[in-house]
């Protein structure tokens, strides 16, 4: 007998909104004609959430090869463990080998902490979760803004060191410097932008609105068709320049008010897809811990970089938000995993 095959993207929501009717897996399960263990298993998983994935046993590299990463690692500072390898023309070594690897010959920096949330962080982020958990994901429109500098996020950049080195010092400047501030949106697998702000502008409310208007709403919104303006769901997180009354009364004006512009709970990047948009084009753009001469080369990287991420990509993140409300509602408006 075949393989069954996994459940689609349109299933799976299907799945969390008659949850949210209070059907039982059974009923979803005749509903769906699907087998009520498929049923059962996704229910599970997305409310336990990702399982660690089990270590493989430590791979065998030769003497040569190890002494050849041993120098790569000791060249390559802050480069990733994938990196390393390559270098040194060594294929085929999962990851949980070269990191045990180069354990035994180097470091790697630990990641920072997400703020504390508190209670009542906790509990707007429970109500938004159950507000929305009969949304048709493929029609929210997520948008964020992200800065790149010229020299990478402070200390964001992280990789192996040899034991006994020095991490080097990255190029800093007197003066001039400072960086890009770009904005970009993603819907079902669709990238919108990224669209870079004018150098100088400080994003306040009318500066937010006028940017909107040059970029977003004539280069892409009003292509699209009216049956799609009225479906469509702007999604926007809390900051001032976007939560003000100016800003609401525009986008008003723009046809995005009420149940079609999103609430927004506060401190949820985690629940933000485009955030994972962002770290990819970030470990992209920043890898080996490069850095930049000009503000056009660092915009022209990031532009680069958000062409080469592909529509599936994009759409595994957006089709990932049934997971996650089902996520921080068991953790109890906790962080998720992103």
């Amino acid at each position: 007998m075949g393989q069954k095959k996994d459940l689609t993207g349109s299933e799976k929501s299907k799945i969390v909104r008659y949850l949210a009717e209070a059907c039982s897996s059974l009923k979803i399960a005749k509903l769906l004609k699907r087998d009520h263990r498929t049923i059962k298993r996704f229910i599970q998983n997305s409310q336990q959430g990702r399982k660690k994935r089990v270590e493989k046993p430590r791979g065998k590299i030769t003497a040569h090869e190890l002494r050849k990463v041993k120098r790569a690692a000791a060249k390559m500072p802050l480069a990733t463990s994938l990196a390393i390898f390559q270098s040194c023309n060594i294929t085929g070594v999962p990851k949980s080998t070269r990191c045990a690897i180069l354990r035994d010959m180097a470091k790697v920096r630990k990641a920072e902490r997400r703020p504390p949330l508190n209670k009542t962080h906790k509990l707007k982020r429970q109500d938004w979760a159950k507000k929305y958990l009969k949304t048709d994901f493929s029609k929210v429109l997520w948008t964020d803004e992200m800065r790149v500098s010229l020299d990478g996020p402070d200390g964001w950049a992280r990789g192996w060191i040899g034991k006994g080195q020095r991490a080097p010092v990255p190029l800093r400047r007197q003066q001039g410097g400072g960086g890009v501030l770009v904005w970009a949106g993603i819907i079902k697998g669709e990238l919108v932008g990224p669209f870079r702000v004018e150098d100088g502008v400080k994003l306040n409310s009318q500066s937010y609105c006028k940017f909107l208007e040059d970029t977003f709403f004539k280069q892409w919104y009003r292509k699209k068709s009216a049956s799609f303006k009225k479906n469509m769901i702007f999604m926007q997180d809390n900051a001032p320049s976007h939560a003000s009354k100016y800003s609401t009364a525009w986008l008003a004006r723009k046809g995005l008010k009420e149940e079609k512009l999103m609430t927004w709970p506060p401190c949820s990047p985690d629940l933000n897809p485009i955030e994972n948009l962002w770290s990819i084009i970030k470990c992209e753009i920043y890898k080996e811990g490069k850095q930049y001469t000009s503000l056009n080369s660092v915009w022209e990287a990031v532009v680069a970089a958000a062409r080469n991420v592909d529509g599936k990509q994009i759409k595994t993140l957006t089709e990932s938000m049934d997971g996650r409300l089902l996520s921080v509602l068991a953790k109890k408006g906790g962080y998720i995993g992103r």
